[in-house]
């Protein structure tokens, strides 16, 4: 991602509807681990940008890097208080089984080798760790503004699935998000000469979020959406 698309997420993510409810979306998801008996530990928010779902783990009790390979997005993390180190994703400076939990939001899709990014998740991932892991899906919807962010593919079940379980990682759950504005960003997207990362109107950003966090309640997450979440674990037997 081009660092005036980092700059302009790290100015927009505090505010914007898509990124609030990313958030939300992760907060959930570690109060379900935190169910489940997994206790907060380290973790790792892979192409961390701004640092948003960084603070998010911080704020749950984890022990957070954000880990991002462009300087621009780094220092963005770094004016946020935030633990940063700079890095490839498909090449983790970390020792092997030493994470509890990873974070990849909107990463694997930036890589023609996306396994190897895969791959490493697993390596540091101590056995039981979990991965989070969100991604654009399905070509059809493939747009000036996936060129804009540097995107090299938009993923299907099928292909999320596969490069997850290649690295050696267990899918313990696979669910579309963003499926009711999906013809919104079908018909938007079809319109874009760039990225839509966009400052928008307040009363039109805050419809949207309230549609966005309606869907939370909906059962729709076997539907197409435009995105694509994943959870899974590093098993505890090889």
């Amino acid at each position: 991602m081009e660092a005036t698309e980092i700059r302009k997420l790290a100015a927009l993510e505090d505010t914007h509807w898509w990124y609030r409810e990313r958030r939300a979306l992760l907060a959930r998801a570690l109060r379900r681990l935190a169910a489940s008996g997994q206790q907060p530990g380290r973790a790792l928010d892979i192409g961390a940008a701004g640092g948003g779902n960084t603070r998010v783990l911080r704020d749950h009790g984890w022990r957070p890097v954000a880990l991002e390979y462009s300087p621009e997005g780094a220092q963005v993390a770094r004016e946020r208080g935030l633990n940063v180190i700079r890095a490839d994703a498909r090449n983790l400076p970390l020792p092997s089984d030493s994470l509890d939990l990873v974070v990849a939001f909107d990463i694997l899709e930036h890589f023609d080798e996306d396994h190897l990014a895969t791959a490493e998740m697993c390596r540091t991932l101590r056995p039981g760790g979990t991965a989070l892991i969100a991604v654009p899906c399905d070509m059809r919807l493939w747009s000036a503004h996936d060129v804009a962010v540097g995107h090299v593919r938009r993923y299907d079940r099928e292909s999320l699935r596969a490069v997850v379980e290649k690295a050696g990682l267990v899918v313990d759950e696979l669910w579309s998000w963003n499926v009711v504005l999906r013809p919104v960003a079908a018909w938007r997207r079809r319109k874009s000469t760039g990225s839509d990362l966009d400052d928008l109107p307040a009363v039109v950003n805050l419809g949207l979020r309230a549609i966005i966090t309606a869907e939370r309640y909906l059962p729709v997450k076997s539907l197409p959406g435009v995105s694509l979440m994943l959870r899974a674990h590093r098993p505890t037997h090889p």
